[in-house]
């Protein structure tokens, strides 16, 4: 797995987002490209901006802990077509420019803080991750999404 922690990688995956336009079409699934990004956003919402969202209750933390944060934290790809936690679907139409614009920002805000800030830093859903699981958590994504679009 490539590290978005490292420049040159959240270079390359900006440099891929700059290859989209509000036209491009995705190879799989119902999203348009501005919901896409919306959507690749909603991530780093969690990350940075929590207090935005509601708290998941013991036992949705239990279940997201166990049984869902394996398939989002580790190497293997995401399945096309896969299922998408309620936060995370987008519907109607997002404003393109602002939606990349920021995911850039988040790219590399994310960067720049680096593996430091990260190792152990609690996550949202599945409590402390180590740098290794956040790193997987973002580049797994926006390399699914972005390979969805075709970039």
């Amino acid at each position: 797995m490539k590290n978005i922690f490292d420049k040159q990688v959240s270079d390359e995956i900006i440099n891929r987002i700059q290859q989209l336009n509000p036209t491009t079409q995705p190879l799989w699934g119902k999203m348009s490209v501005d919901q896409m990004l919306a959507h690749c956003n909603v991530t780093y919402r969690y990350t940075f901006e929590p207090e935005q969202f509601k708290k998941p209750n013991a036992f949705k933390k239990f279940l997201l802990k166990n049984l869902i944060k394996q398939l989002v934290v580790s190497e293997k790809p995401y399945q096309k077509n896969g299922r998408t936690a309620p936060d995370f679907v987008m519907t109607g139409n997002k404003d393109f420019e602002k939606e990349k614009a920021i995911l850039i920002d988040n790219i590399n805000k994310t960067q720049q803080l680096g593996t430091h800030h990260f190792e152990g830093l609690e996550n949202f859903s599945f409590g402390k991750l180590t740098s290794k699981e956040w790193n997987n958590m973002f580049y797994k994504h926006l390399n699914h999404h972005l390979t969805q679009f075709g970039v």
